[in-house]
């Protein structure tokens, strides 16, 4: 063949992928394609497409450059290396998080709510981020009813976490709950006798269905033990939503704060695969363990300060503030707090991101909750004053590469105006959230056949050599 009809044959492919691409398009369309209200029954339709699909584009584009590494990325924490493939979404620095396709604002409008609400039920966004397709009322009934069958939880997990020391943090206690869950794993004893590499993805699915089911109990034994005086959570209502069991078993009866959970529990769910904890539950789910220890290392990466905790941060920050400066302040008081916070070398907690370069839509739908439901609170006055001024001292200060805030910026004052003031307790129920988005991606994991991730790392006098071989080519 020569190198005209080769290429020729590429501009085809490359036209044919772009086609395919315009047909999944999300803009003004909704995809709905199955009736079924059995997801495993749709994956098993959807897993044999996506293979073939994958299949084929591997053999066509395979050795497709798609980026460059530079030293600077390689010490810098691997910033801007296009290195993972991650199916459920996909963070654009201008526009947001999209969700197999969907914006935040379009997930609110075309997921299925719960009845009287107005929120997204998380439910359904699980079904989106697993089948790329938008559910049916139906279809996210059946995933509710689902977990309520499986959310029963080992005694001996109970008796763990019964005799864990208060002082022991929530996130310890929620990661170690985790772990010994692994004793239920439907994957790992399959893999024990030897089962084919093709049923993998079923098995992970059903691993990360009864994980995830179990996930509000876990959390909200460890709330009632450290908060409520181990006073045991109400059982799971078999009638009511994902998100109305979790607040109740926390002790929470008002309708607002269920749909907050509803917000809360759907935007934290996945954002894209390079963040922490997405990373953490590929990287060790690649060598096959189990879904349960996997998502227990996700949650031991959500726990750091500069990735989960980060919104117990922005509240601890925020409160000091309020503190400070004492009642209402005017906007020239505030400029000249933020000035003195950035002089003294601190940064404005909750603002910047690593790759946004907006408002986080996450932070926006927050923030419309709030002036709905709360608009007076003294706090959330507060947070949305610091949203009028900061991005402009951050903008003339020239440091801030994103002068925006991002999720963690808004969420705490949300949940203090609740009732929920535990601030240890925040990342918990991001993790629970966090679980939807991680597992739907280690599901497609399995299906694809990912293999173990194994980078190639260099020492620095390597480096070195490998910068002057390539300085004196030029």
């Amino acid at each position: 063949m020569s190198r005209s009809v080769r290429t020729l044959a590429k501009i085809k492919g490359i036209i044919k992928l772009n086609q395919g691409a315009i047909a999944t398009s999300t803009s003004g369309s909704c995809r709905q394609a199955s009736s079924s209200t059995n997801l495993k029954d749709v994956l098993e339709k959807i897993i044999p497409e996506k293979q073939k699909e994958v299949v084929e584009f591997r053999k066509q584009f395979g050795n497709t450059k798609v980026g460059e590494v530079t030293i600077d990325m390689m010490y810098g924490g691997m910033r801007g290396i296009r290195g993972l493939v991650t199916e459920t979404s996909v963070l654009d620095p201008d526009e947001g998080i999209r969700f197999r396709g969907y914006s935040i604002p379009e997930c609110q409008k075309l997921l299925p709510k719960a009845p009287g609400g107005n929120e997204p039920l998380p439910e359904g966004l699980f079904w989106l981020l697993v089948t790329g397709e938008i559910p049916s009322q139906e279809q996210v009934n059946a995933i509710t009813k689902e977990w309520n069958d499986r959310a029963d939880i080992p005694n001996h997990v109970i008796t763990m976490l019964n005799n864990f020391p208060s002082s022991l943090h929530p996130m310890s206690q929620f990661s170690a709950a985790c772990t010994v869950m692994n004793s239920e794993s439907k994957f790992a004893k399959a893999y024990a006798e030897g089962v084919n590499k093709s049923k993998y993805w079923e098995l992970c699915y059903e691993d990360s269905m009864d994980l995830i089911a179990k996930l509000p109990t876990v959390a909200a034994i460890i709330y009632r033990n450290l908060y409520k005086e181990g006073n045991p959570p109400d059982p799971i209502d078999k009638k009511k939503d994902w998100s109305w069991n979790y607040t109740s078993m926390l002790g929470f009866d008002n309708p607002e704060f269920v749909e907050l959970m509803r917000l809360y529990l759907t935007i934290h769910t996945d954002h894209e695969g390079g963040n922490v904890s997405a990373h953490a539950v590929h990287l060790v789910g690649s060598a096959l363990s189990d879904p349960y220890l996997s998502f227990a290392a996700g949650m031991n990466g959500l726990a750091g300060p500069l990735h989960g905790l980060a919104n117990q941060e922005v509240l601890v920050w925020t409160t000091k503030l309020q503190e400070s400066l004492g009642g209402e302040v005017t906007d020239d008081q505030l400029r000249e707090f933020i000035w003195n916070t950035l002089k003294s070398g601190q940064v404005v907690p909750g603002y910047g991101h690593a790759v946004l370069r907006k408002t986080d839509p996450r932070y926006t739908c927050q923030r419309e909750f709030a002036l709905k439901h709360l608009p007076n609170d003294p706090l959330f006055k507060l947070v949305a004053q610091i949203y009028k001024v900061v991005p402009d001292i951050l903008i003339e200060q020239g440091k801030a590469k994103n002068p925006w805030p991002n999720v963690d910026a808004h969420s705490g004052v949300l949940l203090q105006y609740y009732g929920l003031k535990e601030m240890n307790y925040y990342t918990v129920m991001f993790g629970v959230s966090r679980a939807l988005g991680v597992l739907a991606s280690l599901i497609w994991d399995r299906a694809l056949g990912l293999p173990i991730e194994r980078p190639k790392s260099f020492d620095t006098p390597q480096l070195k050599k490998i910068a002057v071989a390539a300085a004196q080519k030029k």
